[in-house]
């Protein structure tokens, strides 16, 4: 990377970004101000530690401990009901450990503590993250019928070889029971992004020890093995993916996440999936708002999809992007009869399959056409790819109307790196922005940074300075796209040497392909061009708001007042009684 000019560039200048004062149609004004550096924040690494932390691979794997010892753990499933039994599956140096288990939310509590005598060192194989740990269960626990649902944090800990704390984290849910469950929201737990993410052991759906020569990303990978360090938990100081500073002008892009995360002996993906970085901002603001909220898992949309039917809103957050065809089917069908989906979650993007009784997930990706047994069969419509594959017939804004692939990347190396960080607003009159004094043209958002780094869009069209979307876009009829920020599918310009784009045009040119038929530079022109959008539209008896950006629970977690109103409006409406 050619950093070194880069790093002689020293700015004092304070960049700022208004909201204008108007006059809006309730007669009230806003002003919002975000005020951004240009100083790129030094994590005191090198210029070869840096090129590593962007495109290097690294991960968490049994014997990375060295002679200080190491602990691990993981449990059997994902979710439990209440009084269901847990079995902690734990391999360690030491010869005991102690476990905690804490609710995380907003009032979090500790519900139970337990020594562990008589462990032991368990043989791992090789590709765990593909075939499972398969450790044995060093303990069981009951889970207390009086524990509410909920995200529940394991901490263990033992003493390493040196003396010191030995220390590792996992995390498990407890879903609500069935039944009628009036004026509580559910969220659902994005665990189909943690399980695709998820380092630990070396293969995930993007980069991998798998293939011919022991580098390939892995096409199924295993809910059994432990989380990634900073899928759990993270300090308040983690970057996240969008850039908080101003890039000069002509510098080579940079990754303060993966920069910090080398440094500091994270993941390299703990800010594009988990617990920490994203769900659980939204649960501790809805608890902290005064809404009763439950969690379950993703996965229960696949194998019980009727917990949905109890909620009169359900709620998805984040970073969203993986789904097998039964969870869609479940919440297609949640709406159909009546009920409210808010989606605040961006990248609607991938099929996958769950076998092994839900214990793997399969998607192929880019190599679906070509590896994916399902694809040349006679039904190839469980192919794991793009939902927008023609293979597939099912775009993906027949469920959430809105999709990945004319939406993407903003605020990320890059792409739109110097973008609107909010949604510019285009129909302030529509009830979810009621009481924001927000007019034509506002951001909404641009305080708290909501707009990143993955978002989903549609084809669309201005009329009149008002966007839809286009014939040919897919959208659900009567569909309303609200409001609309630029986003890319290719990092430019392209005097930035490929070498130092970490997104580069692969993407763009896999989204023309399936898009297009082909993946040559006239096509990648013609899809290259995004945009984030919020959406709203009814089907059958019931409704769906769509804020299509992965980065929406960060206005939450910032307190942009903005984006807690408009959160506010759509839980209020949505939350009355079907």
């Amino acid at each position: 990377m050619h950093l070194r000019g880069y790093e002689a560039i020293y700015f004092n200048i304070r960049q700022n970004m208004f909201a204008r004062a108007g006059r809006c149609n309730d007669g009230s004004k806003v002003v919002t101000l975000r005020d951004i550096t240009t100083e790129f924040p030094d994590f005191g690494l090198t210029e070869a530690q840096r090129r590593e932390a962007v495109f290097g691979h690294r991960f968490e794997r049994p014997g990375i401990g060295g002679d200080r010892g190491e602990i691990w753990g993981y449990t059997d499933s994902l979710s439990y009901p209440p009084g269901a039994m847990v079995r902690l599956c734990v391999n360690t140096t030491a010869e005991r450990y102690r476990f905690a288990v804490l609710r995380d939310c907003a009032s979090a509590r500790t519900v139970l503590e337990q020594e562990v005598c008589g462990t032991r060192w368990q043989d791992t194989p090789d590709q765990c993250s593909v075939l499972g740990c398969g450790w044995e269960p060093s303990v069981e626990f009951r889970i207390g019928k009086g524990w509410p649902s909920g995200a529940y944090r394991i901490t263990l800990t033992a003493e390493g070889r040196d003396g010191g704390e030995l220390r590792a984290h996992h995390l498990f849910i407890v879903r609500p029971t069935a039944g009628p469950k009036p004026g509580r929201i559910l969220q659902v737990a994005a665990t189909g992004s943690w399980t695709a993410y998820n380092t630990w052991g070396g293969s995930n759906h993007y980069q991998g020890i798998t293939g011919p020569k022991c580098n390939q990303y892995a096409t199924s990978v295993s809910l059994e093995r432990p989380w990634c360090r900073g899928f759990v938990v993270l300090p308040d100081n983690a970057p996240r993916v969008p850039l908080e500073f101003a890039l000069p002008p002509g510098a080579s892009p940079r990754y303060p996440h993966l920069e910090w995360a080398f440094a500091n002996g994270y993941s390299n993906k703990y800010a594009s999936a988990g617990w920490a970085s994203y769900d659980r901002h939204f649960f501790h603001w809805a608890e902290r708002s005064g809404y009763a909220v439950d969690l379950a898992s993703q996965h229960e949309l696949h194998c019980d999809p009727d917990i949905l039917d109890g909620y009169a809103c359900v709620v998805f957050v984040g970073h969203d992007e993986y789904w097998t065809w039964e969870m869609r089917d479940a919440v297609d069908r949640y709406v159909e009869r009546g009920g409210r989906a808010a989606r605040f979650a961006g990248n609607f993007m991938w099929q996958t399959r769950l076998e092994r009784d839900g214990k793997t997930q399969v998607c192929y990706k880019y190599r679906a056409r070509a590896e994916d047994p399902v694809y040349a069969s006679a039904d190839p419509s469980r192919t794991t790819g793009s939902w927008e594959a023609s293979e597939i017939g099912r775009p993906g804004a027949m469920t959430f109307g809105l999709n990945a692939t004319n939406g993407l990347y903003a605020g990320w190396g890059l792409c739109a790196p110097r973008g609107v960080r909010g949604f510019p607003v285009y129909r302030p009159e529509h009830w979810a922005f009621a009481d924001t004094g927000l007019c034509y043209g506002d951001l909404l958002g641009a305080d708290g940074h909501a707009f990143g780094y993955e978002v989903d869009g549609l084809d669309y069209v201005v009329r009149g300075g008002l966007p839809e979307p286009s014939g040919t876009s897919g959208a659900p009829p009567g569909l309303q796209i609200l409001a609309l920020g630029l986003s890319s599918l290719k990092e430019e310009p392209l005097n930035v040497p490929l070498d130092d784009r970490f997104l580069s045009d692969d993407d763009a040119k896999f989204v023309a392909e399936i898009r297009i038929g082909d993946a040559s530079d006239a096509a990648v022109n013609q899809v290259k061009r995004g945009a984030g959008m919020i959406v709203n539209f009814g089907r059958g008896r019931g409704e769906v708001f769509h804020a299509g950006s992965c980065e929406w629970v960060a206005g939450l977690l910032r307190r942009d007042p903005l984006v807690e109103r408009v959160t506010q409006n759509v839980l209020t409406r949505y939350l009355k009684r079907r």
